[in-house]
């Protein structure tokens, strides 16, 4: 293991136009996932954690949560939108070895994501008392589900420097601060919701019985743990890319830098929009299920919930794997290697739905345990149990999907990618789940999700393994490049 090279090592062969054998890119591409993935583990484990210890506090608690999930998903996708539109920059300008670039790129990033963001927690909390009445939820569930949802909104603006310093230290090839860092933050959630989650309470340690305080604020407790670990490790990636971080940082910056320019938010513009967009449209169609599975009942909402819950463990490693193909397509494009960013892809890919097939078949095999350790409703064990092992074997294509998106994000094509993702969800999945529900209940939404995962990865696989998919990519930096030429 010491003979190995490191992904700085690599990345930086990448930058120089350097050779690399397929057994060098292969293990490329597990260095930079590995950390990835466990930092996507550690935040669907935030998830898993809120969801678990709700179940035992009751299901209504558990539903409040269920029931305001696909807003902050689409909350959580407008900030990922906005990085990404600045992430992918750095990345094609690190690929070509601008560094001055960099920092005012980063910069820009700073000052945009703080006015986003503030701007987004301002209609978050406004909206928190009208949104679970929108979402159809039952009188028992709504009060907790706003003061959850508006705490929630508190804390957007540091969810949005997380998510931005993540993506910007990923791009240059650093996942494992990040990693770190999320790990920890799963971890202070885990500590903040145990004292806020929960009432003052009696428990026994060997023997001895220990008087264990609590603020007993449930739902809302959640949503604060959850809020403050968050804060903390914004702090921490900003201390990091201020103080020790070589590349990107933003050491030597002056005010002047922050102010963004035309060409830079453009540019985040043609990126960042398509994926902003589709989010809304993906999450107005997650919001569209909800409102479907909501006349199913409290307990079907909490089963769909924890379902939702334990398949992000499942498909976490996908999204870990997307992102490493993000960074080393990223900067294969901006170094102007198109045959070198395609291979990558394939081998992301590749990897992709190997291990989410593993995935799938733990899931299957492992449903009713993890369930039973988020609630004690056997109802809800039962139901949980049933949709996971539907979905189950749609993991494989899931995985094509995921990744495949990826690697285009990376060359900074997310238009095409982005409309086929709409065009499945709300063609293929919410008309299947309109048909299905009335007949099969919440097994029938969970079909047509099995369904349309697979439709849209044979799709995903189709445009990644198109002759012109190399073209189409990198046409853009093949015509720039000529330009200069021209130029000289």
């Amino acid at each position: 293991m010491k003979n190995l090279p490191s992904s700085d090592m690599l990345l930086s062969r990448i930058r120089e136009h350097e050779k690399l054998s397929g057994g060098q890119l292969v293990l490329l591409t597990i260095l930079l996932s590995l950390p990835s993935i466990l930092s996507q583990f550690s935040t669907v484990a935030m998830e898993y954690i809120d969801a678990s210890m709700l179940g035992h506090v009751g299901a209504l608690e558990a539903a409040s949560v269920g029931l305001v999930a696909t807003t902050t998903w689409l909350i959580m996708g407008l900030c990922s939108a906005l990085s990404t539109g600045f992430n992918v920059q750095v990345a094609h300008l690190i690929g070509a070895r601008n560094l001055s670039a960099v920092r005012m790129v980063l910069c820009q990033a700073f000052a945009t994501a703080i006015l986003f963001s503030a701007l987004l927690a301002l209609v978050g909390v406004s909206l928190s008392s009208s949104l679970p009445v929108w979402l159809g939820a039952d009188e028992s569930i709504q009060h907790s589900a706003t003061a959850y949802f508006m705490v929630f909104s508190l804390f957007i603006p540091m969810l949005q420097m997380t998510n931005l310093m993540s993506g910007m230290l990923r791009c240059s090839g650093n996942v494992r601060v990040p990693s770190f860092l999320n790990v920890l933050m799963c971890l202070m959630d885990v500590v903040f919701n145990f004292f806020l989650i929960f009432p003052s309470r009696t428990a026994a340690f060997f023997g001895r019985e220990l008087q264990l305080p609590g603020l007993g604020l449930g739902a809302e407790g959640a949503a604060l743990g959850t809020g403050l670990a968050m804060s903390l490790t914004a702090i921490l990636l900003l201390y990091f890319v201020l103080r020790k971080s070589p590349m990107p940082s933003l050491k030597g910056s002056t005010l002047k830098d922050f102010i963004p320019s035309r060409d830079c938010l453009k540019k985040a513009f043609i990126i960042g929009a398509p994926i902003g967009l589709e989010r809304c449209v993906m999450n107005g169609a997650q919001i569209m299920l909800t409102t479907i599975v909501a006349p199913l009942g409290p307990l079907s909402i909490a089963a769909n919930s924890f379902g939702i819950t334990i398949e992000g463990l499942c498909y976490m490693p996908g999204y870990g794997i997307s992102d490493a193909a993000t960074t080393l397509v990223g900067q294969s494009y901006g170094a102007g290697r198109r045959r070198l960013a395609r291979r990558l892809a394939m081998i992301n890919v590749s990897l992709g739905m190997a291990v989410m097939s593993v995935m799938g078949a733990l899931m299957y095999l492992f449903a009713p345990l993890m369930l039973s350790t988020m609630t004690p409703e056997a109802d809800i064990v039962t139901m949980g149990t049933t949709i996971l092992r539907i979905e189950a074997f749609a993991e494989p294509m899931f995985a094509a999907a995921i990744v495949s998106y990826g690697a285009f994000v990376g060359a900074g094509k997310t238009i095409v990618s982005s409309l086929m993702n709409l065009g499945s969800m709300w063609i293929v999945r919410i008309s299947l789940a309109l048909i299905l529900a009335p007949l099969y209940g919440l097994r029938g939404v969970w079909i047509a999700m099995c369904i349309e995962l697979c439709f849209r990865g044979s799709a995903f696989l189709l445009r990644l393994f198109c002759t012109r998919w190399e073209r189409e990519v990198l046409a853009p930096y093949i015509k720039e490049q000529k330009r200069k030429e021209k130029t000289a």
